[in-house]
C-alpha cells in the first residue's frame, strides 16, 4: 500500500531532510514549512526511520481537511480509513497542537478526535468497546490556520534517540541538530574534522556516522515494527540494506574539550555508537587552537551564555577563539550560536549565515569558508 508520509522538523532544516529522502530514493518528496512530505509503502517507512539523520520522526498521514467547528472536526476525522492501520485491539492515544485556528483548545480537540475514531472503528468492527491492549498507534493532530492534519507516528521515540547517549546524559544539542550542522558543512569523511567544544561528543560522533555512511537507527526499535500492516521483517531487510551501504576507511575526526569529565563521557558515547575506532578525543583549550591541516572542517556549538556561563564570559570566549582561529590555516568553520553579537565578538563577519532553531532557541549557523590564513 502507498501511504502519504511526512517528516516534521525544526524550521530551517526542510531542505537538508528533503535531500536525505531523495538520496534514499523515496518518492514525491516535497518540503513545506516545518515538515517534508513523501510517499511510499512499508519499505519507505522502515528506510526513512532507520536512515534519516536530521528529521524528528516519520508520520503516516491519514488525511487533511478544514475544520471551523467541532462538528467538522468530528466528521472529518470519522471519514478517514483508520481501520486500514489500527486493529481492533490497538491502542490509539491522541495528542497534537493547534495554532492560529478557531479550534484552539487542544484538550477538546483530543476528545473529539478520539471519539470520532472510536465511532469509525465501532462501525467497521461491529464492537462497542475497545480494550486497547495491543500495539500503540499514536495519533498526532496538527491544526494550523483551520487546516487539520491527522497522522499516526511510526517512529515512537524521536529519531534523535540514536541509543548512544544515555537518558540521564543532558546535552545542549540534539543528535539530529548535530547531524544537520555536519551535513551543512558538506563534510563527508575526506577532510580533517574537529569540534573544539565537543562536550559529550555529539557532533564528532554524528560526523563519524556520516563519514562511515552508517544509518543512525540501526540499533534501535521503532513503533511501526509492532504493527501487523508494517511488521518487523521489513525493518530487518532495510537494516541489512543499510549495513551494505556502509563505508570502511580511515577518518581523521577529533573532539576536544577543556573539561576532562566531558571527554570521558564523549568516549563512552562514541564506544556505544560504535565509532570510537575513528574518533579521537582529547582535553584541550579551544582558545589555544593551533592545529595544522591541509584541508579541514570545524563544526562546533560553543556555550551561548544563556545556560552554561554568563553572557560576558561567553563573549570573552568567542573573542579568544576567534583570535586563535584567525591564526590557523586551512580550516573552514561552521559555528552555531544564539548570541546576537557573535560576529562582533568573534572579530569577523561570517561568509554565510543560516537561521536554525536549537530546541526553542533561535540560532544562526555562522559559516566561515575561507580556508587560507586570515592574519
Amino acid at each position: 500500500m502507498n501511504y502519504s508520509l511526512s517528516v516534521p522538523c525544526l524550521l530551517g532544516l526542510e531542505g537538508p531532510i528533503a535531500d536525505e529522502l531523495r538520496r534514499l530514493e523515496l518518492q514525491d518528496v516535497a518540503a513545506e514549512n516545518g515538515r517534508v512530505n513523501f510517499r511510499g509503502g512499508a519499505e519507505a517507512i522502515a528506510r526513512a526511520n532507520i536512515n534519516l539523520r536530521i528529521g524528528e520522526r516519520v508520520l503516516l498521514e491519514l488525511g487533511r481537511f478544514q475544520a471551523l467547528s467541532f462538528d467538522e472536526l468530528f466528521e472529518g476525522t470519522r471519514a478517514l480509513p483508520w481501520e486500514t492501520i489500527i486493529p481492533r485491539d490497538g491502542a490509539f492515544p491522541v495528542k497534537g497542537y493547534s495554532l492560529n485556528s478557531k479550534l484552539f483548545s487542544v484538550s477538546d480537540c483530543q476528545k473529539i478526535i478520539k471519539k470520532a475514531i472510536v465511532e469509525r472503528l465501532k462501525a467497521v468492527y461491529g464492537i462497542e468497546w475497545f480494550p486497547e491492549t495491543g500495539a500503540c498507534y499514536q495519533v498526532q493532530f496538527a491544526i494550523m490556520k483551520d487546516q487539520v492534519s491527522l497522522s499516526l507516528d511510526t517512529s515512537g521515540e524521536g529519531l534523535h534517540k540514536r541509543g548512544y547517549r544515555p537518558a540521564h546524559n543532558a546535552a545542549p544539542l540534539k543528535e539530529t541538530m548535530a547531524a544537520a550542522m555536519v551535513t551543512l558543512s558538506r563534510y563527508r569523511g575526506r577532510d580533517d574534522f574537529c569540534d573544539p567544544f565537543c562536550g559529550s561528543g555529539t557532533i564528532p560522533i554524528e560526523a563519524a556516522l556520516i563519514a562511515k555512511n552508517r544509518a543512525p537507527g540501526l540499533n534501535r526499535s521503532f513503533r511501526a515494527m509492532d504493527w501487523p500492516v508494517i511488521g518487523r521483517a521489513v525493518f530487518d531487510r532495510e537494516r541489512e540494506a543499510a549495513r551494505d551501504r556502509e563505508y570502511h576507511g580511515n577518518y581523521r575526526i577529533l573532539g576536544a574539550d577543556i573539561d576532562p569529565k566531558a571527554i570521558a563521557l564523549a568516549e563512552e558515547n562514541a564506544k556505544r555508537a560504535g565509532v570510537l575506532d575513528c574518533v579521537r578525543f582529547e582535553v584541550a583549550d579551544a582558545t589555544n587552537f593551533d592545529r595544522k591541516t591541509e584541508r579541514g572542517v570545524i563544526v562546533t556549538n560553543p556555550p551561548y551564555g544563556e545556560r552554561i556561563m554568563e553572557k560576558e564570559e561567553a563573549e570573552r570566549l568567542y573573542r579568544a577563539f576567534g583570535a586563535a582561529w584567525a591564526k590557523a590555516e586551512n580550516w573552514q568553520l561552521y559555528l552555531l550560536s544564539s548570541h546576537t553579537e557573535f560576529e562582533r565578538c568573534f572579530g569577523r563577519q561570517a561568509d554565510k549565515k543560516r537561521k536554525l532553531y536549537n530546541g526553542m532557541i533561535k540560532c544562526d549557523l555562522f559559516m566561515y569558508l575561507n580556508r587560507g590564513n586570515r592574519t
